[in-house]
């Protein structure tokens, strides 16, 4: 039995939270030439060498680190670095709270669907596109429904026509091998 201490837990946390941290060049690890320098309060203090912003930092009692690094000359700021990591991850938890990651659901049909049972396919596919996902019809055909691929596009078509209040046609009816398919989407509000 393994036991896991709240000490060793809350370090495999901060060990999570830092791989998707961007890595920061910190006080004494800037060794830049020129930075520019913005202060504690985000006033800009101009351009200076990377050891007197250093300087600067520590008569603060904060440290100095790289924020655009790509910048010519490179972005310094002045402060707590501890407080500075803490609200970087906070922004990033609330970033991933907001996004909403859409998916694409398949709904297959033969070419012989009765009635119902396309009314029950197409209550699916309203139900996904209301929760903000993509729908992919795909019409299967088997042996001798080959031959009548284009006679059954009324199907998708028909698919397309009864969702046109909450869905709009993103890729038009396709032929792929033995599939015919169809990708819809939500309508913009």
């Amino acid at each position: 039995m393994v036991r896991v201490d709240a000490a060793s837990s809350a370090l495999f946390l901060s060990a999570l939270t830092e791989e998707r941290i961007i890595k920061y060049s910190i006080n004494e690890q800037i060794r830049d030439p020129e930075v520019r320098l913005i202060g504690e309060n985000g006033e800009q203090l101009g351009i200076m060498s990377a050891k007197d912003a250093w300087f600067k930092a520590q008569e603060a009692g904060l440290d100095l680190v790289k924020i655009a690094p790509a910048a010519k000359p490179p972005v310094c700021k002045i402060v707590d670095y501890g407080r500075f990591r803490y609200e970087q991850a906070r922004r990033e938890k609330e970033a991933r709270k907001k996004q909403h990651i859409v998916e694409i659901k398949e709904i297959r049909m033969s070419p012989n669907i009765g009635a119902n049972d396309l009314n029950t396919k197409v209550g699916a596919a309203r139900k996904f596109l209301s929760k903000g996902d993509k729908v992919k019809v795909t019409l299967r055909f088997r042996g001798r429904e080959m031959a009548h691929m284009q006679n059954s596009k009324h199907i998708l078509e028909e698919f397309a026509e009864t969702l046109s209040d909450v869905a709009v046609v993103e890729k038009p009816a396709k032929v792929e091998g033995r599939n015919m398919t169809m990708v819809l989407g939500q309508t913009r509000k």
